[in-house]
């Protein structure tokens, strides 16, 4: 891990991260801007038996769908979002980025990008291999070689393993922005803010640890 940088911690599948999505591409621009790396770690929302959604829960994250899109002004598809029988299991979208973070971590936002629309506009399931597989090559992945990684046994073990970095962090919920320097961290964000909102510090830490 880099001595000084930012780290984003996400789940691709998670709405608040989806309204988050204009605020990280300012981070990303003030970021690059500075020549400050910013990276990525995938949480885990729901896996396991919290992935089996029945009525009452499809309602429930609709409801909190509707409020991330009033809030934020990102857009949704309602209409076809969460079909009957839809597993809610976010763990192998964590998984793509896992891989794509160790093939090409200058393309990993760009999948994050593709994966979010796909899922909350165009209503695709990327709980699916197949469909990560498209959008990574889409993104600029090899698909011989993001297939691989997908599968290999390794890459289960260190998504689960992010997945209790993140816990033992004690991320209270994404999206999160922490800063890195050395081996202290700072916290930029937590939950959904608008810009505005974290600029400031945002531009204090950079200002203070970009050139240390």
């Amino acid at each position: 891990m880099q001595n000084t940088q930012l780290i984003y911690i996400l789940d691709p599948m998670c709405s608040w991260c989806w309204g988050f999505n204009p605020v990280l591409q300012q981070v990303l621009k003030h970021a690059q801007a500075a020549g400050v790396k910013v990276t990525l770690r995938v949480g885990g929302l729901r896996t396991g038996q919290q992935a089996v959604l029945d009525q009452s829960k499809r309602e429930y994250i609709l409801q909190h769908w509707r409020s991330v899109a009033e809030t934020t002004g990102q857009s949704f598809n309602f209409a076809d979002a969460l079909p009957s029988g839809f597993l809610y299991n976010t763990e192998p979208a964590c998984r793509a980025l896992v891989v794509a973070r160790e093939l090409d971590d200058t393309l990993m936002f760009n999948l994050l990008d593709r994966l979010q629309q796909a899922f909350y506009q165009d209503a695709i399931d990327i709980t699916q291999p197949r469909v990560l597989r498209e959008l990574a090559v889409a993104a600029g992945y090899s698909s011989e070689a993001f297939c691989s990684a997908f599968d290999a046994a390794d890459t289960h073990a260190a998504t689960q393993a992010e997945f209790a970095w993140v816990h033992n962090l004690a991320v209270s919920g994404f999206p999160t922005l922490l800063a890195q320097y050395q081996q202290q961290y700072a916290l930029i964000s937590n939950g959904y803010q608008p810009y505005t909102a974290l600029e400031a510090l945002l531009s204090r830490w950079i200002s203070i640890n970009a050139n240390a």
